[in-house]
């Protein structure tokens, strides 16, 4: 099952807002639709955004300066999105002169490539990445880079998923990711789909279970990775990388090399995206603070490259400091 695809002359995508409790797939025939998606989390996802970001600019070929500008203002940490943004425009540019319908077949055919390399790249991923677990390890996972935030079988929890397919006999502890609480509600819902057996835990009982020796190995996936390795993903995977450095477990990341941004040297130099308020405000649609209190809502933090022991990726598992040969 694909989170995105297109068919029919149009995308379509899981509504990721609606699960776990539905399976809702929506349809989406307009440039204004996908960035609504985009920004309302229909679809999210580094990779995930950066092939809904492709789609997109099909969509929006009439006009692809005005489309390109409104997709990478949709969301500003997941390099993926500017990636995926510049190599349409370079397409594009390969294809003056040709009529415009001549010019959105063209860019078509590379953003389904994108979808196809993305599934591939996943796959490899969860190969090189299955090699650093151990039969029997406990993985602690944060927010979901599973299949979902992904075309298909993900980044981190590709991993995950490629060490249960090699019968390693793992279990997977699943942190709920507040405030959206993607961990409890997305890759849960993964795992059980994938019959990986897996425990959920609150974020702030990371520190209570990897001090009883039950955390083995912490992998989680990655939106914008710097140069020297400091990788921005959702908020609280920062807290979960000092307590596994405090506790000697080792914390990866798995992200494809489109998520390393070799323009900016350090993570100090990633826009952390700001959300509503509403989101911390509320759990679904019941309000948990009284009116009037003042909220900070990043929707990320950066866990600097000290902290990470390997990054993986499509291409093999990398110190942080040595990223940059992936850049030349």
């Amino acid at each position: 099952m694909k989170t995105i695809e297109w068919t029919n002359g149009k995308v379509r995508i899981i509504d990721q807002t609606k699960l776990p409790h539905k399976l809702v797939f929506v349809t989406i025939s307009t440039l204004q639709q996908m960035v609504k998606a985009i920004k309302t989390m229909q679809i999210r996802g580094a990779p995930a955004i950066g092939v809904a970001a492709a789609f997109g600019m099909v969509l929006g070929a009439a006009d692809l300066r005005k489309t390109a500008k409104k997709l990478l203002d949709s969301r500003p940490t997941a390099v993926n999105l500017k990636w995926a943004v510049e190599r349409m425009q370079n397409i594009a540019n390969a294809g003056k002169g040709f009529s415009p319908s001549q010019l959105k077949e063209l860019l078509l055919k590379e953003a389904l490539l994108m979808a196809e390399e993305d599934v591939l790249t996943n796959k490899k991923m969860g190969w090189y990445g299955a090699k650093v677990v151990k039969r029997g390890m406990r993985i602690l996972t944060v927010c979901n880079a599973g299949a979902l935030a992904t075309v298909d079988y993900g980044t981190a929890l590709g991993v995950i998923r490629a060490a249960h397919e090699q019968g390693k006999k793992i279990h997977v502890y699943s942190a709920e990711t507040r405030p959206r609480l993607q961990g409890g509600k997305l890759t849960t819902w993964e795992l059980q789909r994938s019959r990986i057996p897996f425990t959920m835990i609150t974020d702030n009982m990371i520190g209570h279970f990897m001090q009883k020796g039950e955390i083995d190995l912490v992998v989680t996936g990655a939106d914008r990775i710097a140069r020297n390795g400091d990788s921005a993903n959702k908020i609280g995977t920062y807290a979960a990388a000092v307590l596994a450095k405090a506790h000697g477990i080792p914390f990866y990341i798995a992200a494809p090399v489109s998520t390393i941004d070799f323009n900016i040297k350090t993570g100090k130099q990633i826009v952390i995206e700001e959300r509503s308020p509403e989101e911390v405000l509320q759990v679904g649609k019941e309000r948990i603070a009284p009116q009037g209190t003042k909220v900070k809502n990043p929707a990320f933090d950066v866990t600097p490259a000290k902290y990470i022991k390997g990054i993986i990726t499509e291409k093999g598992i990398f110190k942080p400091g040595n990223l940059e040969m992936l850049g030349t």
